[in-house]
């Protein structure tokens, strides 16, 4: 089995169901724009990829419609959104055993950078990560390959050949691939195995304590 010694974390869907906030934001932009509620399932598809790249997607925004539907994202989720959200059981305890055994641990998220340091804060989890790392708050960082990409350049990571990304949604599988990583579909999070497979996974977690199995080698 694989030994990986550089873990890059996905946030939202991976380490935890931020669902809720990320929804209620979603929901308070359409009505401040006096856009149709989407249904749950539209709702669902803004979990794990890009923002701007959500409104324009599946509420087929124009660009400056989209700029506006994300500043009235912004009202309610960094008071409200935020924190409307849960650490997935057994992920504090994986992120601890990760340090103890010496590896580097980062975090490679679309969300704001901002917006990941506050979470981690929040949940007394910050001193597990080596760096976190996210998308710019003006947008021009947003993509995952390009957050991926940021992440291993601020880390000062080099030597790919133990590195492994670790994601719920294909746009992590597929923003690895194009840093030369295998990415870990956790599929307890919001994507799918056929998604993650289909993007090209290199394993499948179903659960945390696979996850655990797969990182640790135990």
């Amino acid at each position: 089995m694989q030994q990986y010694q550089i873990i890059l974390f996905d946030l939202d869907g991976t380490l935890t169901d931020s669902a809720p906030g990320i929804l209620n934001s979603v929901r308070h932009a359409c009505r401040q724009l006096q856009l149709e509620l989407p249904d749950e399932g539209t709702l669902q598809k803004f979990l794990g990829p890009p923002l701007p790249a959500s409104f324009r997607d599946y509420l087929h925004l124009e660009e400056a419609d989209i700029a506006r539907a994300v500043a009235a994202f912004r009202e309610y989720y960094p008071d409200k959104g935020i924190f409307e959200n849960e650490v997935y059981a057994g992920i504090p305890a994986l992120l601890k055993n990760l340090k103890a055994a010496g590896k580097t641990v980062l975090m490679a998220t679309s969300k704001p950078e901002e917006f990941a340091k506050r979470i981690m804060a929040h949940f007394s989890l910050e001193t597990c990560f080596d760096g976190i790392y996210g998308a710019t708050m003006d947008e021009t960082r947003t993509d995952k390959g390009e957050v991926i990409a940021y992440a291993l350049h601020t880390a000062g990571i080099t030597d790919l050949r133990n590195a492994v990304m670790v994601g719920d949604r294909e746009h992590d599988v597929k923003g690895a691939a194009r840093n030369g990583l295998p990415c870990i579909g956790a599929v307890y999070g919001y994507g799918t195995a056929r998604e993650l497979s289909e993007a090209g996974a290199c394993a499948l977690a179903d659960t945390v304590e696979d996850l655990r199995r797969l990182l640790l080698n135990s």
